[in-house]
């Protein structure tokens, strides 16, 4: 059994078909492409890739596009960002931000935006400040431990709004997975 960070609680059910989850070259260079200067839209005319949330409590990411597929990781937290890479009917590859990957029904997805703070920094300590303003050297409204999840209320490109536990300030887009570099976010 897996359990991955605060954020992003998950259960391996096969760890043998983790292998088959990992991205090919086009998938990182897709990621890794800003997609504010390439935009390619999927089947359902939305964008690829773009940030998504997790509507349930319980959703089964499966590793192919299908309910005749095996599951490979059940995620347990309502609202977890999601980003999504590709396009099948109405399944969806996902990627989380620990970087795994597997197909979810559209159905237990939702357009609601979230992010988590600073995954990539979890477990090294350190704290990032939530500010009351859009200045690095604002009043600080709270504290928040890298792995945090939270609702993005709007991102301008440089700076996010977000509410975390009822503590609502601002953030460096640059440290919050689930909105893109430069994004403009409305929710």
């Amino acid at each position: 059994m897996k359990v991955s960070g605060f954020a992003s609680l998950r259960l391996a059910f096969s760890a043998a078909v983790l292998g088959t989850l990992l991205c090919s070259p086009q998938t990182v260079a897709q990621s890794a492409a800003a997609p504010a200067q390439t935009i390619t839209l999927g089947p359902s005319g939305l964008p690829l890739p773009r940030f998504v949330s997790l509507k349930s409590g319980r959703v089964n990411a499966r590793v192919g596009p299908g309910a005749n597929y095996s599951v490979n990781w059940m995620y347990m937290k309502a609202g977890l960002p999601m980003e999504i890479i590709q396009e099948f009917d109405t399944w969806r590859r996902v990627r989380d931000a620990d970087g795994s990957e597997g197909w979810i029904n559209q159905s237990l997805l939702s357009g609601r935006r979230t992010a988590i703070v600073a995954p990539w920094q979890r477990g090294k300590g350190g704290r990032i400040n939530l500010l009351d303003d859009k200045d690095k050297d604002a009043s600080v409204v709270a504290i928040i431990e890298p792995g945090v999840m939270g609702s993005i209320k709007t991102c301008d490109g440089q700076w996010c709004e977000m509410t975390f536990d009822g503590h609502t300030g601002w953030l460096p887009q640059s440290v919050v997975w689930g909105a893109y570099p430069g994004e403009h976010v409305k929710n």
